[in-house]
């Protein structure tokens, strides 16, 4: 049976929203343009790092990248107080206090420590600049396109042909015996003791929920039923779009690694994984039996919103 009341506890981190993203400026050039004077400007640089300040993200003037939004600077939305926010790959820039405390943030390991609105920009911002990396030649003839709409499309300046950036849907899993076990796994390439929930690809003509049964029976074996959504979660790295699942499986079934993703897989109890997510996550090393994702992942809140059930 599916455990009662078995939801998420939080919004994932990185689908929180803390600024309007006001769509309609991306196609109101004048707007937009007239808006960057004032401007905050965040930059990202070829590591998809940021600069932190006391848990947000730091926003340069605007200006400091020129009197108009260069080419390639993406529009990320507006403030509260009506500033508009852009983004551009650039190295990264301190704030103008010199003796605010900053350090450089992998968004990966360690975005935990952001606001709301720190974590929606950087998110936004590392998807677009990422997409922009690798959309600069059209899919259809090669030929180079240029940014449009505040770096929120591509247009081919011969043919009028558009792209916008691309998003790859990913389903994860956990998968657990509707009491008190779930199934934790770890990936070939990953140190010993690292393990997670399971996650794979959509495919061309899937729906979500057939794709979590094909990938758990690939991946592990299990044939699972009982499927529901938990949750989604956008993840930039390069362009994923995780949606969340739980799903029943049979603890009595037994394991098989067929398409040589996963190294091995377990069921543990709620109570070892209590214990697991007591210890931190992945980064805080240690000599448990168990390592678990960090908090910027939906991995992480669904893991902790699981072993939370009474």
């Amino acid at each position: 049976m599916t455990p009662a009341g078995f939801r998420l506890r939080n919004v994932p981190l990185l689908s929180r929203v803390g600024a309007d993203r006001a769509d309609t400026l991306r196609t109101d050039v004048d707007a937009a343009v007239a808006g960057w004077p004032d401007a905050l400007l965040l930059r990202v640089d070829r590591r998809n790092q940021v600069l932190i300040s006391q848990g947000r993200a730091v926003l340069n003037p605007a200006t400091g990248a020129g009197e108009t939004p260069p080419q390639d600077a993406v529009f990320l939305g507006r403030l509260d107080d009506g500033r508009h926010v852009w983004a551009i790959r650039s190295d990264l820039q301190p704030p103008d206090d010199p003796h605010a405390p900053t350090e450089v943030l992998d968004l990966r390991r360690t975005g935990d420590v952001f606001d709301d609105l720190s974590a929606q920009l950087v998110a936004t911002a590392t998807a677009l600049l990422n997409w922009h990396d690798s959309a600069r030649f059209s899919p259809v003839d090669g030929a180079p396109t240029a940014p449009v709409k505040a770096g929120w499309s591509r247009v081919d300046p011969l043919t009028g042909h558009e792209e916008f950036p691309r998003i790859d849907p990913a389903v994860i899993c956990l998968v657990h015996d509707g009491h008190d076990r779930a199934v934790l796994a770890r990936q070939t390439l990953w140190p010993e003791r690292l393990f997670s929930i399971l996650a794979g690809f959509v495919e061309a003509g899937e729906s979500f929920e057939s794709c979590v049964v094909r990938e758990i029976a690939e991946e592990i074996g299990l044939t699972v039923t009982g499927v529901e959504y938990l949750g989604s979660q956008p993840w930039p790295f390069p362009r994923s779009l995780m949606v969340g699942f739980h799903a029943l499986g049979d603890p009595e079934q037994e394991f098989s690694f067929n398409d040589g993703e996963i190294a091995e897989a377990a069921w543990f109890t709620r109570a070892e994984i209590r214990e697991a997510l007591d210890r931190g996550d992945w980064s805080s090393g240690g000599t448990s039996r168990l390592l678990l994702p960090g908090s910027i992942s939906i991995a992480r809140e669904i893991i902790e919103s699981w072993a939370a059930l009474d």
